[in-house]
């Protein structure tokens, strides 16, 4: 009996399965990927129960008080558990989205960045054929894609629940559009913080290389931007002016700066007037007037909004891969 063997061919088997840079991250950071899924699915599973069943709830029970018929009751403006829990979803979810590039800011800074260079992994990455460069843009393509679907899926969600429901939250007055969480939620800019956050945390873990600081650094550095332009949200279009001569003009949406006219046409500020007749005419004061932003200014804030978030993320991640370029040299 001949045996038979079968020639050598030189070459190792291929290893089976996704290789490459993404994979590895993926699997390094299996964790944060299945938190992220985990939120984006609960937040956005409590989003559309709030559209569907939570609605129908808070309905039937306002209807059920003897509220919509057009007779006034002293009920009506007093919500109800239905009503609460509805509300408590969909502020909730926009809460969540608000916390979101907290949350990336300090994850890229200590687990995305500051613990692989503090635990010397980044460098073992570039010594085996990886470029410090490709690994960065890994780094930051990967949960910059994840973030940006998770994000762009909750806002969807939001809008759907906040444009189907406005006779509910009219009737009860308790949200407005220019809310910072509403806001941010309802629109793009809740995806540019993000990025933003995940930018802020890689500059930050490539400046300060230690896990720990830069995760408090990262967090308080995307937390005080972040605050900075929310203070600078009105003036990032030129407001409408609303006057009126015996009251406070009445307008519906943000409110920048309100005052009184004088007969000159001076602004200043509304004078206390409490138990002191005639004061208005003898300070000269003809009117009132207010700066505001209407409910068609949405979109105008938030594209100019995001402009500015995405031009500073991007400003950051430049910045991030010219101090990696300083600190490796010719290996980048």
């Amino acid at each position: 009996m001949t045996a038979v063997t079968a020639p050598a061919t030189g070459t190792a088997p291929r290893p089976r399965g996704p290789r490459g840079l993404v994979w590895v991250m993926l699997r390094v950071h299996r964790s944060a990927l299945l938190f992220w899924l985990m939120l984006v699915a609960l937040f956005a599973g409590g989003l559309l129960w709030a559209y569907g069943p939570g609605a129908d709830a808070a309905w039937s029970e306002y209807l059920a008080t003897g509220c919509g018929s057009g007779q006034p009751s002293l009920g009506c403006d007093v919500s109800g558990p239905a009503y609460q829990r509805y509300d408590y979803a969909l502020g909730l979810g926009g809460a969540v989205m608000g916390l979101v590039p907290l949350f990336a800011a300090a994850w890229a800074g200590s687990a995305l960045i500051g613990r692989e260079l503090e635990n010397g992994t980044a460098r073992l990455a570039w010594v085996q054929s990886v470029s410090p460069a490709r690994w960065l843009a890994a780094k930051l393509a990967v949960p910059a894609a994840l973030l940006t679907a998770g994000m762009v899926t909750l806002t969807l969600v939001h809008r759907l629940v906040w444009s189907s429901e406005g006779e509910l939250r009219h009737t009860m007055g308790w949200r407005a559009w220019h809310d910072d969480t509403i806001f941010l939620a309802n629109g793009t800019a809740a995806t540019a913080y993000a990025l933003l956050g995940l930018a802020i945390g890689a500059l930050t873990g490539l400046l300060l290389p230690r896990a720990l600081p830069a995760l408090a650094v990262a967090a308080a550095a995307e937390l005080a931007l972040s605050n900075w332009l929310g203070r600078l949200r009105p003036h990032l279009w030129p407001p409408d002016l609303a006057t009126a001569k015996d009251d406070y003009p009445e307008t519906v949406g943000m409110i920048v700066e309100g005052g009184a006219l004088t007969r000159e046409g001076a602004h200043v500020p509304i004078p206390d007037c409490t138990g002191e007749p005639g004061c208005l005419t003898d300070r000269d004061i003809t009117g009132f007037y207010a700066y505001y932003h209407p409910t068609d200014h949405f979109w105008r804030l938030q594209l100019v909004e995001t402009g500015i978030v995405l031009a500073i993320a991007t400003l950051a991640v430049l910045a991030a891969f010219w101090l990696l370029k300083r600190r490796t040299g010719a290996a980048v």
